[in-house]
C-alpha cells in the first residue's frame, strides 16, 4: 500500500476517534495489532495490548472513565518508510477525579499492513499526565 493511502486510512481514524466511532477505529486495525502506551503512562500496564479488544477495553474505556473530555488536537501526519506514518499532536483533556486540564505534546508511531494497523507506539508527555491526576 502506498504512504499517501497509508496517511489516509490514519487520518480517517483520528476523524473516527473524535466523534466516537469506535467501530471504524476497532475496524481499521488488525486483528493481532499490538499497541504500545508510552512508558510511564498509567495505561502502560497492559503493554503491550494484543487486538483491537484489548485496546478498546484496556486503553479507549479507561480513557472515557478518566476523563471529563479527551480530544486530539493539532494531528499532523507524516508520511515514513515501511509503511508506517507519524502522527505528531496534542492531547486536550480534563481529569475526573482531579478536575485538572491539561495540554500535551504527543507523537504516534502507526504500522500498516494492507490497510489495516497493525502496531501503535505511543510518545507523550508523561509528567504533564501524571500531574494532571495528582490531587
Amino acid at each position: 500500500m502506498k504512504n499517501n493511502q497509508n496517511i489516509q486510512s490514519i487520518g480517517n481514524l483520528y476523524k473516527a476517534f473524535a466523534t466516537g466511532d469506535m467501530p471504524t477505529v476497532l475496524g481499521s486495525m488488525h486483528p493481532k495489532i499490538e499497541w504500545n502506551e508510552a512508558e510511564g503512562n498509567r495505561y502502560a500496564d497492559g503493554n503491550p495490548y494484543i487486538g483491537p479488544d484489548a485496546i478498546l477495553n484496556g486503553v479507549f474505556a479507561r480513557l472515557g472513565a478518566d476523563h471529563e473530555y479527551f480530544k486530539v488536537t493539532d494531528i499532523e501526519l507524516h508520511e515514513m518508510s515501511n509503511n508506517k506514518v507519524l502522527a505528531t499532536l496534542r492531547y486536550d483533556a480534563k481529569n475526573k477525579e482531579t478536575g485538572k486540564a491539561y495540554n500535551a505534546q504527543a507523537a504516534h508511531l502507526w504500522t500498516l499492513k494492507d490497510g489495516k494497523v497493525t502496531a501503535f507506539q505511543q510518545y507523550v508527555d508523561t509528567k504533564k499526565l501524571a500531574d494532571a491526576e495528582k490531587k
